[in-house]
This record gives structure tokens, C-alpha cells and sequence, in this order.
């Protein structure tokens, strides 16, 4: 399987690109740099309810996931990883 090597700053250019992960359409809203990993935020689903520091519901925000880029050992992943819209 062919691999594709990217860069921090490369991955920092896909904020605000939209792409599908798990068959949600989601958006790239941030690029934590331990890891590397992704943070998406979901387009299509309902706000769910978040807690504020003492547990307490306080507000609705939107589904965010946190995707790892690649490893600890290589910045690379599988070609197939990426589905843009």
C-alpha cells in the first residue's frame, strides 16, 4: 500500500477543508501538534451537550473528533485516508 509523507505545516493548510470521516461530512478545525493529530467537527450532526468543569450540562456544542495523523515512528499514513468533499 503506497504511503503520502506531510508536513506539520502542511497539515495546518487543511484547516477549513471539509471531508468525510466515519460517513460524516466534517470540517478541519484545528491541527494538534502531539501526534500529529486532526480535530473535526462534525457538518451534519445534531449538538450534543456538553459539561462545564464541575459536570454540570451547561450548553450544546458541536461533535468534534480527533483523528492521529500518523505515529510516533513515521508522518506518514495511508493513501486512502483522506476523502475530501
Amino acid at each position: 500500500m503506497s504511503e503520502i509523507i506531510i508536513t506539520l505545516e502542511q497539515l495546518r493548510s487543511l484547516i477549513g477543508l471539509r471531508m468525510i470521516h466515519q460517513g460524516q461530512r466534517c470540517q478541519v478545525i484545528e491541527v494538534l501538534e502531539d501526534g500529529p493529530s486532526l480535530v473535526l467537527q462534525g457538518l451534519d450532526e445534531s449538538p450534543t451537550i456538553q459539561p462545564n468543569q464541575h459536570g454540570e450540562a451547561t450548553r450544546r456544542s458541536p461533535v468534534t473528533y480527533t483523528i492521529r495523523y500518523s505515529t510516533r515512528t513515521t508522518r506518514s499514513c495511508p493513501a486512502n485516508f483522506w476523502r475530501w468533499i
